[in-house]
């Protein structure tokens, strides 16, 4: 019977292995050096056992690990012992021990980033500024000469280190090597979107991850005034707060606004409380500050449902929606993975004291059988999860064309983003008993899912700033007509306090079958929201308060308990 299903035959400098007498043996293996040693998994007829890990010890291999499941062990073994391995009638088959690439928990892949890698872009000279509660130098963060953490400074009196947690994985989303999870038994490696950028660790959280405005300003301003000196052209902010004014007086958004008009693309999560209801307003309107400001990039969070395609993934209910309060700002921009991220755990956060059920098992991305948990991954959710991703895929952006503004790298994220959604999702709570439906509109998804692989390739070059725009409400009888139809705003409007171009944003319906805007517009081609009305089945018009003056006091985020809550478990 032949036994090698592929009808591959195995090259190795002495002679081919016969077809009728051998196991299944992966093309991979043929025309292999017999002095050199591979790391293959070979699966038995029965699980294995000690007599099958001596039978390749007297082969001179070792046995690395064993995977019952499939009845098969990993071994290095020499590339000249592999046909009398392959003669043994133990043996059913003979493959190599293949990486397996899900990339940050699939982040990387949902966006596209190993297209980006695979032309030689990684972020080398690029600073990012990462405004948290700190970043060690762990083993991925480390380059060519040494920590790629190139200066430190505290804005909250700790010791340099990172208390918290958090911001040492968001920097490992932005910009982790994988050297951790680089190994010959190692199934996940865990990069991150621009794994050679420079680091800017300011740090405004505290061990128990509170700051303040202040603090965050003084960090953005530490970021400007470095900016020449570490080539820093991306902040990250994966902090808020709630929105209390108009973000033309709010002082957190007016240092954000200075960090861009520097030169600095500024990348703020939109928030989690997407969940929010006590003015009934199914969680629109909760978008934090500074992620309210029309420059800056402001992200939400989807969740990659355990696999690497886009496809399947879908928005976290507890992403936070616009439009902002006070100015109606239409946010978020864009949205990308945020949902049960793996990546680098802080040897000093507190987070993993109080949450060790977060903390990774080695086995889940290495071929062990013991039980260990890492002590270089920790899984975290959030829309602080997902702004990283975006600043990573702007920092590559800025290597592939350093004249690019911060308003063109906004333009090009917003423009290429990718817009299949379904039209709605429910999530379950357990914790709560709940369920959460959301609606794909423009206040949930912004202009969609994040696309380095597109962005890259856009070739538009716009000149024009690239505020987000205003949404406008018709009250009154009109406007219920117009709701009920579908149509009530009227337009979007680029911000009254700046000239905006029309033809970047356009002056068309975003409602209906219209795109928002001409060619030009950051929206792309085609609509966000399909056949139905962006406001879906859930309307925010009428007499809610989010379309008042004064914010929702409650909404724009989650209580502290609810909070740490969806940090750390995240959303199924």
């Amino acid at each position: 019977m032949n036994r090698i299903l592929a009808g591959v035959a195995i090259f190795i400098g002495f002679g081919t292995v016969s077809l009728a007498q051998t196991a299944y043996v992966a093309r991979e293996l043929q025309n292999l050096d017999p002095q050199s040693h591979v790391n293959v998994i070979v699966r038995f007829k029965h699980a294995p056992d000690f007599a099958h890990h001596q039978m390749i010890r007297d082969l001179g291999g070792t046995v690395r690990g064993t995977l019952d499941l499939i009845q098969a062990g990993t071994y290095s073994v020499p590339a000249a012992t592999l046909q009398s391995l392959a003669y043994n009638p133990e043996v059913l088959s003979i493959s190599p021990d293949r990486p397996v690439h899900m990339l940050l928990d699939n982040t990387t892949a949902a966006v596209n980033a190993p297209a980006a890698w695979s032309t030689g872009l990684d972020g080398t000279g690029i600073g990012v500024a990462v405004i948290d509660s700190g970043i060690s130098d762990h083993d991925d963060l480390q380059g060519s000469a040494g920590s790629r953490v190139v200066y430190r400074e505290s804005f909250v009196g700790s010791d340099g280190t990172d208390g918290f947690g958090h911001g040492e994985h968001v920097a490992g989303i932005l910009a982790a090597n994988g050297a951790d999870s680089n190994c010959g038994i190692c199934t996940r490696h865990f990069v991150g979107l621009a794994p050679n950028v420079k680091l800017i660790d300011l740090q405004v959280l505290d061990s128990n991850g509170v700051g303040t405005d202040s603090g965050v300003i003084a960090a953005i301003t530490r970021a400007i005034q470095l900016q020449s000196l570490y080539n820093i052209r991306v902040i990250n902010l994966s902090l808020g707060r709630p929105v209390y004014e108009s973000y033309a007086l709010d002082p957190l958004c007016l240092a954000v606004e200075s960090a861009w008009k520097a030169g600095i693309v500024v990348v703020v999560a939109a928030g989690n409380g997407g969940r929010d209801n006590p003015a009934g307003n199914n969680g629109y309107g909760t978008i934090t500050a500074p992620g309210n400001d029309p420059y800056v990039i402001t992200v939400g969070a989807m969740k990659s449902m355990g696999t690497p395609q886009r496809t399947d993934d879908l928005i976290a209910s507890y992403s936070s929606k616009g439009p902002t309060q006070i100015d109606h700002v239409v946010k978020p921009d864009l949205v990308a993975p945020g949902n049960l991220v793996v990546s680098l755990l802080s040897p000093n956060g507190t987070l993993s004291t109080q949450f060790p059920q977060d903390l990774v098992p080695i086995s889940y991305y290495e071929q062990t059988s013991q039980p260990d948990l890492s002590t270089s991954y920790f899984t975290l959710s959030g829309t602080s999860m997902a702004a990283p991703a975006v600043s990573g895929a702007a920092a590559l952006l800025l290597q592939a064309n350093p004249a690019l503004t911060p308003d063109q790298v906004k333009y090009k994220l917003m423009r290429t983003a990718y817009k299949s959604f379904p039209k709605t999702s429910t999530a379950y709570d357990p914790a709560s008993g709940q369920s959460y439906t959301s609606e794909y509109d423009v206040f949930t998804v912004g202009a969609g899912y994040l696309d380095i692989q597109a962005a890259l390739a856009d070739t538009s070059t716009p000149r024009n700033s690239a505020l987000s725009p205003t949404a406008h409400y018709i009250p009154g009888l009109l406007g219920g007509i117009l709701g009920l139809l579908g149509l009530n705003e009227a337009t979007l409007n680029c911000n009254s306090t700046t000239v905006c171009s029309p033809t970047l944003f356009g002056t068309q319906s975003i409602w209906g079958d219209q795109a928002i805007a001409s060619d030009q517009s950051i929206w792309g081609d085609q609509s966000i929201w399909g056949d139905q009305s962006i406001w879906g089945d859930q309307s925010i018009w009428g007499d809610q308060s989010i379309w008042g003056d004064q914010s929702i006091s409650g909404t724009a985020s989650t209580d502290p308990v609810e909070a740490m809550r969806i940090m750390t478990q995240g959303e199924q």
